[in-house]
């Protein structure tokens, strides 16, 4: 049947201002809550790098191709743009659902209330709407419907080679040069269980097979067991064999069958089976030493001072009764070599890593557990460099803060691959107010050098995270006399190797 000439126009026209409506509507609802639409653009995998950008041209453009579709001289082209736009949103939409690492929230607006594969739809349905109005324009009488089609596939070539291009440029800038900005993924960990352990004094010596250990400071040589449901509680008495020694800050690692007990100011190590608790004095020639971290039966990772008074990473070996030091470069010096060194360190059983991650600045670095360098890698904040005041004391020889430190990664934790990292600072889209009632865990991947994803943990009482755990299904952290079980997501336990 041969459609007329008004018919035809008036289908245009129609078409035409459904898209108005669709774009002007879309855009006035993304004006209204801006702050929020940065930060769901910040939240996609594809655009998190470009979201400031993005969220202003594509303002722009919705209100643009909507002016342009009102006035009949310039409507032939923005139906071409508004094909143009919905392609590149349905490309959007079908990239998220098959190649990313996870699926983020709605974009809001007028589609607030679909999920993605509606979304997918929906925004199918008006590329097809924006063809139809093209083939069935006035235009086509001047030129070929040839030349309708070429436009078509020309446009959307170019539509996924930006949408493409989008996705592999911002997944590089993320995760290698990344700009400060943090993807939360939908749960990538779920409160479970809150148990309260009256005192504050408690922390994590280790975990095997579904049961974490807990050390206490107050009462340092106690053991405490529990499973995964916090429920299952059991106490072990350490019987030290040795007590001539005056302690002062002594330290539980629990690696199954074998419990050890070091105190760095005495300095001394103990070792023991937990079948009988016996704590039995291991090394007498152990140079004093500020952490600690167990690597296998044998062997432990130390951080002490050079000649210099720099910090200084060591190995020691309790069967020979031997100490090597690390190339005194591993530790990158750039004010004091003290303070500014100070950090974290984790040992990863499973890929026999070692990682020290600095307090106040974004860097770990990574070695085998023969302290040898594997690489470098960096957090997703910008402080590449310590900004710590120092002054010395010539009464007391000692050097100390002039000033408060910018702190950057609080506590860590290591499982297998991954790196957690309690970071104090807001990144560019994070929202203010979470920051009031949550803690921050950052995931890299120390394998790729990469940043993963992010995701809170709530404040109970208003603590900050004192210490946390990570086991393959759970991960578990102490609030104050609290201790809280999160359950890790499928998407989460994926990036386990």
């Amino acid at each position: 049947m041969k459609l007329t000439a008004t018919f035809r126009n008036k289908f245009t026209i129609i078409i035409s201002y459904l898209f108005i409506l669709l774009f002007v509507y879309s855009a006035v609802s993304k004006v209204l809550d801006f702050q929020n639409f940065q930060v769901q653009l910040a939240q996609s995998p594809l655009l998190t790098a470009f979201a400031t950008f993005i969220s202003y041209a594509v303002l722009i453009v919705e209100f643009s191709i909507a002016v342009l579709l009102s006035i009949p001289k310039t409507r032939t082209i923005a139906l071409y743009l508004a094909f143009g736009l919905m392609f590149q949103f349905t490309l959007y939409i079908y990239i998220i659902l098959n190649y990313s690492s996870f699926v983020p929230c709605s974009c809001g607006g007028i589609l607030e209330n679909m999920n993605w594969t509606e979304h997918l739809f929906f925004n199918i349905a008006f590329a097809m709407l924006a063809i139809a109005a093209l083939y069935l324009s006035n235009d086509w009488q001047n030129k070929p419907r040839f030349y309708i089609s070429i436009r078509l596939v020309a446009i959307s070539l170019l539509s996924i080679v930006l949408m493409a291009g989008l996705f592999l440029i911002s997944e590089d800038m993320v995760q290698h040069r990344n700009n400060f900005v943090r993807r939360f993924p939908p749960f990538p960990a779920k409160r479970i269980t809150v148990e309260n352990l009256k005192f504050n004094s408690y922390y994590f010596a280790g975990e095997n097979n579904g049961e974490i250990f807990l050390g206490n400071t107050s009462a340092p040589a106690l053991i405490t067991k529990m499973d995964t449901t916090l429920q299952e509680i059991t106490t072990q008495n350490i019987k030290i064999m040795d007590t001539l020694f005056k302690f002062h800050n002594v330290q539980l690692r629990v690696l199954p069958p074998y419990f050890y007990l070091f105190d760095g100011t005495v300095p001394c190590i103990f070792k023991g089976n937990l079948s009988d608790g016996k704590a039995v004095l291991q090394s007498r020639k152990i140079p004093g030493f500020t952490k600690a971290v167990v690597i296998d039966s044998t062997t432990l990772i130390i951080r002490t001072l050079s000649n210099s008074r720099e910090n200084l990473l060591a190995t020691v070996n309790l069967n020979k009764d031997q100490i090597k030091n690390s190339d005194p470069k591993l530790l990158v010096k750039q004010i004091d070599g003290l303070f500014d060194t100070d950090g974290t360190m984790q040992y990863s059983h499973k890929q026999r890593k070692f990682v020290y991650l600095y307090y106040y600045r974004n860097q770990y670095t990574v070695t085998d557990h023969y302290l040898n360098l594997v690489h470098r890698g960096n957090t997703i904040d910008t402080t590449s460099k310590a900004k710590i005041k120092m002054k010395y004391i010539k009464a007391k020889k000692q050097r100390v803060f002039s000033a408060p430190p910018l702190l950057i990664n609080r506590v860590s934790a290591m499982h297998n691959n991954l790196l957690f990292v309690n970071s104090t600072l807001p990144a560019r889209y994070d929202e203010l107010k979470m920051w009031k009632n949550a803690n921050v865990i950052d995931v890299y991947d120390i394998l790729t050098k990469s940043y993963l994803m992010s995701f809170y943990i709530y404040k109970i009482d208003g603590e900050k995270v004192d210490d946390f755990i990570v086991t393959d299904t759970h991960l578990f952290v102490i609030l104050g006399s609290n201790i809280v079980s999160y359950k890790l997501s499928k998407a989460l336990k994926e990036q386990f190797k």
